[in-house]
């Protein structure tokens, strides 16, 4: 009965703390999980698998080491120039400005992409605007293999990243039709304005230039290019070591290109806060450690919840109120283990993008809560808005999984 009351209240805290700090609710669902269901002697057990495991330490240094890079192509320069070398219409470039800006982590980033989606499609109604920010920002968290969210889910799944993409494909190009319905299709056609924010090292907009679109471009291919070539070809004691050798060389070749120095530099790490990101990998494994020793997911699994209720319906509910994709792979997939086994490719697929649908139209996401506030609209009119494409997807979701599972 304690085991039961401890996941419980666990559960319970990881919803509530999560909303200011994932890591807060995570180490915090630990502690209370652990103190219910572990002897002292077990608790320190699973913590010290989590410290000691070189795979989690060095997928805390990758997550570590993206924002910073992110940070660096912004305060540099790069991904200003880059987006500003996107001579599309309007349409296309609602969903290419925010999307590559969501190439950079960062709590309520879709800031960052407002003002380029305001200068380029101003005439727009307003919750148009701010549905297309957040929408299209995190489409392509659904393939995106440096995205914090997918590398430690399938982490949690014991999944290559690389292997989930092709699975997790479909979902992304379906997100992408169904934004354009709902969201674009009233959207005029044609060019915007000067598409350069205020606030951007750009002054001017200037003419195409091969060099200025290419260049940041490469540098944020480097890194999953390199941590294919890598893991591919050699023989590595952890898999992790190439991803983080891809993410460095990329990170250098930021600072070396926009001449970021030491002080700037310094400015981009205290802004960016690259150590909420470590903290969450550790947090988030020391959670699954303390909950695979707790004895939980034996007992979840005599209870055989069918895997469509668990993976979808679990899975979109704890992203509506989590707001985080990952704390919600974190509970279901070591359920999901000790029910029915490994987790397969289009299972973890389908939970991933079950989790992402509830993360993108919940109130309690930042990019939520910023964009109301920049393009001056209303919290009911933006979840209106995100409505018919999260609810179509949630469908969708639901009649493959009657395949799949």
């Amino acid at each position: 009965m304690l085991v039961w009351v401890g996941f419980a209240t666990a559960v319970v805290l990881l919803v509530i703390l999560s909303r200011w700090g994932l890591a807060f609710g995570l180490a915090a669902a630990a502690l209370v999980l652990g103190g219910f269901a572990l002897s002292p002697g077990e608790f320190g057990a699973a913590l010290w698998k989590t410290v000691s495991d070189p795979s989690v330490l060095l997928l805390g240094l990758v997550v570590f080491l993206i924002p910073v890079l992110g940070g660096a192509m912004e305060s540099s320069g790069q991904m200003a120039r880059l987006v500003d070398n996107l001579r599309v219409g309007v349409r296309p470039f609602l969903v290419l400005a925010p999307g590559l800006l969501g190439m950079l982590p960062m709590p309520g980033g879709a800031l960052l992409s407002a003002p380029l989606v305001e200068h380029g499609a101003g005439h727009v109604a307003p919750d148009v605007k701010a549905a297309a920010n957040v929408w299209f920002r995190h489409v392509l968290l659904i393939v995106y293999p440096l995205g914090s969210a997918l590398i430690a889910s399938a982490k949690v799944a014991g999944l290559d990243v690389y292997a989930t993409i092709p699975y997790l494909a479909p979902a992304f190009v379906l997100s992408i039709l169904l934004g354009g319905f709902f969201l674009l299709r009233n959207v005029h056609s044609g060019r915007g304005a000067d598409l350069q924010p205020a606030s951007s090292p750009c002054v001017a907009r200037s003419a195409f230039s091969p060099r200025e679109f290419l260049v940041p471009l490469g540098i944020l291919l480097v890194a999953p290019a390199l941590d294919v070539v890598l893991s591919s070809t050699l023989r590595l004691p952890v898999r992790e070591v190439a991803t983080a050798a891809g993410v460095a060389v990329s990170l250098v070749l930021c600072l070396a290109v926009g001449q970021v120095g030491p002080r700037r530099l310094l400015r981009v790490v205290l802004r960016a806060r690259p150590w909420t990101y470590a903290a969450i990998i550790v947090a988030m494994f020391s959670f699954l450690n303390v909950f695979a020793s707790s004895g939980v997911p034996e007992r979840l699994a005599a209870m055989r919840l069918p895997p469509l209720a668990l993976c979808i319906g679990v899975g979109f509910g704890l992203g509506l109120v989590t707001g985080r994709i990952e704390a919600s792979l974190a509970v279901i997939l070591p359920i999901y283990a000790s029910t029915y086994g490994p987790v397969t490719l289009p299972g973890f697929a389908l939970t991933y993008y079950a989790a992402f649908l509830g993360y993108v139209v919940t109130p309690v996401h930042p990019c939520i809560s910023v964009s109301v506030a920049y393009f001056h609209t209303s919290m009911g009119s933006l979840v209106r808005r995100l409505a018919p494409p999260v609810l179509v997807g949630v469908a969708v979701t639901l009649l493959v999984g009657f395949a799949v599972f």
